[in-house]
């Protein structure tokens, strides 16, 4: 899909269709007095009879007739002008896509609302190119040619940029939107992947995949490796499958080479029977995107270099299966840590902490200056939170501050929990330095409080995704699925982290 920048006036612009985006005050707007001229008076016509005020969500649809070189006029609505923010925008970029595609319009163009298109930054066009970019996507590897060429996506986008605004600088906010978009876009293949291909095999050759068309280095640990090494945790949890587990380790080297490295470290079960402590069968066929958390680390790897973000980063993902066997691994079994700790399990479907342990324990070596890690980690966080927001947990405010602005910047909200020893007391042991489950209270602290004992070494916070990561029900820019969610917060997290040092 081609995405042009064009200075012009909406009204002047020859395509399918012509999208505007509109707050509830641009009415009055001499360029919305002359739509409704051309329009034959309808637009305000819609706007008494109710159809039309531009509140958020609200679209319409017109057929100039002639009147303009636009064959259709698609306006948005973004509601209170004051209350605009670039998430709304991709919002109603999505919405738009959405619309254009199911009606196999061949081209459109999107203009911004006027005063927040005037603005002088560039960002309006990142998060209008990522709504349209991430609305236009499908999962599509597995249906027949016929169903696939049913839907048809515009081939052509232009953006309409007014005339104090600099074109390069958008150009240039438009490609980047793209790279991170297309990392958006491997993160939401891997998890949409089926779990018969998707071996931990399958996660290590597009890990080095992504490392091939871009900068990054790929090392990939095989089961002898990981033995060696003394990953317990890790290998208890892979015993279970005939599959083997690998430990993905990709490197970014952007910033200075005596640079302590950010180092993010994602959950990598690539399905998740729930082990001998099996899961319902309802709904089961969705744990082949319980390695949402490692699928991010891997996209957001890729955007980094594509970026060239001027950060040093290190990406860890343990990559199993939790599969009952005659060999898996029992409740009661009690297993040894990289770390050295030991660790009681009293239920193998808490397994993601447990190949995180070990996970954390490896980012050590690269003397982090600090550490973020995400996982599919509990159902009790779908519980507390629904599929709005993430939450996160950690062990340094400033960190976990750092993460919630870039939440808010990317519209990928999170939510803090607290950490505190309290919680310790949930998952002390009798029989071993911990325990791997604290029981149904606080499950996401608790969760968290087990990764705490493996994150004491360095600054670190905890993403719970496990109620993002996946919809059931789509969203303007989200089709049902995989998510994608924690790229694009985290390349947020790391430009405004480059920025202030």
């Amino acid at each position: 899909m081609d995405i042009k920048i064009r200075k012009s006036s909406p009204l002047q612009i020859k395509t399918s269709c012509m999208v505007i985006g509109l707050c509830e005050k641009d009415f009055t707007a001499p360029l919305l007095k002359e739509l409704d001229q051309k329009l034959g008076g309808l637009l305000l016509k819609a706007k008494r009879n109710g159809e039309f005020s531009a509140k958020e969500g609200e679209q319409i649809l017109f057929q100039p007739a002639g009147h303009l070189p636009a064959e259709r006029v698609l306006l948005v609505g973004l509601g209170q002008a004051e209350k605009i923010t670039d998430e709304k925008v991709r919002r109603a970029a999505g919405q738009a896509m959405n619309m254009v595609t199911e009606r196999n319009f061949g081209q459109m163009a999107f203009a911004l609302p006027f005063q927040y298109a005037e603005n002088e930054h560039t960002a309006p066009f990142q998060a209008l190119t990522e709504g349209l970019l991430l609305a236009s996507y499908r999962y599509d590897l597995f249906l027949g040619e016929e169903t696939k060429n049913a839907r048809k996506l515009p081939k052509a986008v232009t953006l309409i940029i007014t005339e104090g605004q600099d074109k390069k600088s958008c150009e240039a906010t438009v490609e980047n939107a793209r790279k991170i978009c297309q990392a958006v876009i491997l993160t939401r293949d891997l998890v949409n992947a089926p779990g018969n291909i998707k071996s931990p095999a399958y996660l290590a050759e597009q890990a080095q995949a992504a490392a091939k068309q871009s900068t990054l280095n790929c090392t990939v640990l095989g089961q002898k490796e990981l033995a060696e090494e003394g990953c317990g945790a890790l290998l208890g949890v892979a015993q279970g499958s005939a599959r083997e587990p690998h430990l993905i380790i990709l490197e970014h080297k952007g910033g200075h080479k005596d640079e302590a490295p950010v180092a993010l470290v994602g959950k990598g079960v690539t399905f998740d029977s729930g082990g001998i402590s099996l899961k319902p069968g309802e709904k089961m066929d969705e744990m082949k995107m319980d390695m949402a958390g490692g699928a991010a680390v891997i996209g957001t790897m890729l955007a980094a270099s594509l970026l060239e973000l001027p950060v040093n980063l290190v990406g860890i993902v343990p990559a199993v299966e939790n599969m009952p066997s005659s060999t898996a691994y029992r409740p009661g079994d009690i297993l040894t840590s990289l770390s050295g700790q030991t660790i009681e399990v009293l239920n193998t479907d808490a397994e993601g902490r447990l190949i995180l342990a070990d996970a954390l324990t490896y980012a050590k070596r690269y003397e982090p200056k600090l550490v973020v890690d995400l996982a599919t980690l509990t159902g009790a966080c779908i519980i507390a939170l629904g599929h709005h927001a993430t939450a996160v947990l950690g062990n340094d405010q400033e960190l976990v501050d750092a993460l919630l602005e870039a939440g808010d910047d990317s519209g990928e909200r999170l939510w803090q929990l607290p950490l505190w020893e309290d919680y310790d007391q949930q998952i002390k042991s009798d029989v071993a330095d911990v325990k791997n489950t604290g029981g149904r209270p606080a499950g996401i602290i608790t969760a968290a409080a087990f990764l705490k004992k493996f994150a004491k070494d360095f600054n670190w916070a905890h993403l719970d995704i496990a109620g993002t990561a996946w919809r059931d029900q789509s969203t303007p820019y989200t089709p049902k699925g995989g998510t994608g969610v924690g790229v694009r917060l985290l390349i947020a997290f790391l430009k405004n982290l480059s920025n202030t040092n």
